[in-house]
């Protein structure tokens, strides 16, 4: 569920089709976005076990260790593109600020806490051009958390 307003529109990442826009300034370390609606995890052995759940892998979002839900109704929370340099940190679920964003700003983050380790998007960053890899679980868990410690402890305004 995302808790501001916004809008869909053309995405300004070459390549990306639609965004996910903001309507309205959002401080630094506010929830953007929450999960709602999951009634399933799956690992990802059991994704890729099954023909019907593995022809939905490009709908996979790594939620905590290895358990993955499958949005093949795609809802507006999947026009949040991908960047290195995100305006949004993906922590456990939930979309953080990742800074004050202005009103108008693309609500994007990095895939790589999303992806399986190891596992490679089917395309790659749009600035860089390189490779877009999951996170080891330690990995995303690890630096999404130093994140949004850090971004919390910042002075408010």
């Amino acid at each position: 569920m995302i808790l501001t307003s916004y809008r869909i529109a053309a995405s300004r990442i070459p390549g990306a089709g639609k965004g996910l826009f903001l309507d309205a300034p959002v401080a630094a370390g506010s929830i953007v976005v929450a999960p709602d609606a999951i009634d399933r995890t799956y690992t990802f052995d059991e994704i890729n076990a099954d023909p019907a759940l593995s022809c939905l892998l490009h709908t996979s979002v790594r939620w905590f260790e290895q358990r993955y839900t499958l949005s093949p109704d795609w809802p507006d929370e999947c026009f949040v593109n991908h960047s290195f340099a995100p305006t949004g940190l993906w922590h456990l679920g939930f979309i953080f600020a990742n800074g004050p964003l202005a009103a108008g700003t693309e609500l994007t983050v990095d895939y790589r806490h999303l992806l399986a380790p190891g596992q490679v998007e089917e395309f790659t960053d749009a600035d860089s051009g390189q490779n877009i890899v999951g996170y080891a679980w330690h990995e995303s868990i690890a630096s999404s958390t130093a994140r949004l410690a850090a971004l919390l402890a910042a002075p408010r305004c």
